[in-house]
């Protein structure tokens, strides 16, 4: 709370009071904080008001509440000191930004602002403290002060309705938390990853060792891993993730271009060199150069990019002016490095180099428990992209993802998820829209089965029908005897004696889930 009195209009202690009733009547949370947010703009006009969640374990903010975004448009994050907003929360300390087009650090991601007139928008933020702890921020908007009014005042407003939000936002806070321990998500294992394995814990563990370093990495790991995304998230938890992260594929660039690509260079440096060119170091400058199959490199540009490690300089192609870089180099390699060394294919003294700091991706079949998480992520990201209403699998389909060794490893189940959406026509991924690699384990755990004895047969069918039918209700066990056409009591005999967990298949449960934090 404000220790002295604000010297707050007439209106503005009616909307207090407005809020306080609403906040009184204790109805949805997330409701509330939009109604709140309604009253601020309809009496006071205070436009586009914004309420953000610190996700403590993502070390992120996350826009909760708007006024003017659509739900399904509000996917909008800041890190921890980006931007106005995360500089708030991170500081603990309000932000007035008198004019938002003379402030650089204003980022509008949410691109509500991007056909106003920004000289004439005035940005208002203040963090929401529950205790002694910063849980989130309330922003809004203001017209630029024409006749007088003073925005230092409006400004402690805020403050005031932050504190009365408070309570709210810690139990919004606990909401989105509970939330993810539901769905399996016990940590936060970063913010590019999918997962919550033992091999992505100690893979999240290990990049917490060297992301705030500029220590050179070597991400080893099969074709398909998400060797890249390893190098993205080591990226974005350095003290690097504001300057460029640059990405160059060694194996796909001819070897009379390597360098010129690599280290850039000048005019008339050869045929076609028309004007002098920058190369992708000069272009990370201050960032991350991520060299992806760095056993591509032909011996001459492993030369220079030894000294690029060693000296942190390099000249262009055809020229003899030095340049000087600050740049972290992440490689990475499905090869086996030691032996192209022993083949004399790559230089042993560029090989310790890059190795200082070995990052292991692990191979899908190392990852069985992340196989849905994942086939889950890639079914959301799909159905959008191809306009295809794709909620969920059916239980063979399940069996026969978990049941696969995934020799592409991700990419291949990334593939196989595209695919199967493609083929659906009823909204689920059945066992016959995947492909036959993966339909021959059905059909061997078909042949066990018809082995076993009719009990046995008779229980693995009620099983499927009992799944399949927590699916259709959200895992409501009313909803699943209708249309079983049975008793709750029934259902609920049958789920105790197969052993179903049916909170699996709630709306916050990991199977049909599609809601996101």
């Amino acid at each position: 709370m404000i220790e002295t009195a604000a010297p707050f209009t007439v209106q503005e202690y009616a909307v207090v009071h407005k809020i306080s009733r609403i906040l009184i009547d204790g109805g949805d949370v997330r409701a509330d904080l939009y109604r709140t947010l309604t009253v601020m703009n309809e009496d006071l006009k205070m436009e586009r008001g914004m309420i953000s969640v610190l996700v403590q374990e993502e070390e992120e903010l996350k826009l909760d509440v708007s006024l003017g975004l659509e739900d399904d448009e509000e996917n909008v994050s800041y890190l921890l000191g980006e931007g106005v907003t995360g500089k708030v929360v991170s500081e603990g300390r309000p932000a007035l930004i008198s004019k938002i087009s003379e402030e650089p650090k204003f980022l509008d991601r949410t691109g509500l602002r991007k056909n106003l007139d920004r000289e004439e928008i005035a940005f208002l933020c203040v963090p929401i403290r529950y205790g002694n702890k910063v849980v989130g921020s309330l922003s809004v908007d203001h017209a630029t002060p024409s006749h007088g009014e003073n925005l230092d005042v409006e400004l402690q407003f805020l403050e005031e309705v932050a504190s009365m939000l408070a309570s709210r936002v810690h139990a919004r806070q606990e909401e989105i938390r509970n939330r993810s321990l539901s769905n399996g998500q016990t940590q936060r294992l970063g913010k590019n990853f999918v997962g919550n394995s033992d091999a992505m814990r100690e893979l999240s563990m290990v990049i917490s060792k060297v992301a705030d370093s500029s220590t050179s990495v070597l991400i080893t790991g099969e074709t398909g891993t998400g060797k890249e995304v390893v190098a993205r998230e080591i990226h974005e938890r350095s003290p690097r993730r504001g300057a460029p992260l640059i990405k160059v594929n060694c194996g796909a660039i001819p070897e009379n271009l390597i360098e010129s690509e690599l280290f850039g260079h000048e005019k008339g440096a050869f045929t076609g060199a028309m004007t002098q060119r920058k190369g992708r170091f000069e272009m990370s400058r201050g960032g991350t150069i991520f060299l992806d199959e760095i056993g591509e490199l032909p011996a001459n540009a492993q030369v220079k990019l030894l000294r690029v490690l060693q000296e942190r300089e390099f000249e262009r192609v055809g020229g003899h002016e030095t340049v000087k870089i600050n740049v972290r180099v992440i490689a990475a390699t499905n090869r086996s490095l030691e032996e192209e060394v022993q083949e004399g294919n790559f230089r042993a003294d560029l090989y310790y180099r890059l190795n200082v700091f070995p990052v292991h991706a692990p191979a899908l079949r190392e990852r069985g428990a992340d196989i849905m998480l994942l086939a889950d992520h890639f079914i959301q990201r799909f159905a959008e992209e191809l306009g295809k209403p794709v909620s969920r699998i059916d239980t063979p389909a399940i069996d026969m993802l978990m049941a696969y060794h995934w020799p592409g490893n991700v990419r291949e189940l990334e593939n196989t998820v595209e695919r199967a959406i493609l083929l659906s026509d009823d909204g689920v991924i059945h066992g016959h829209h995947l492909p036959p690699s993966l339909q021959m384990k059905e059909e061997k755990t078909t042949m066990i089965v018809e082995q076993g004895k009719f009990e046995t047969l008779v229980q693995n069918y009620e099983r499927q029908l009992i799944i399949e039918a927590l699916k259709e209700s959200w895992g409501n066990q009313t909803e699943a005897s209708r249309i079983l056409g049975t008793t709750k009591r029934v259902v609920q005999y049958k789920i105790q004696k197969l052993g179903i967990d049916y909170r699996r298949y709630s709306r916050n449960g990991r199977v049909k889930d599609r809601t996101g934090i």
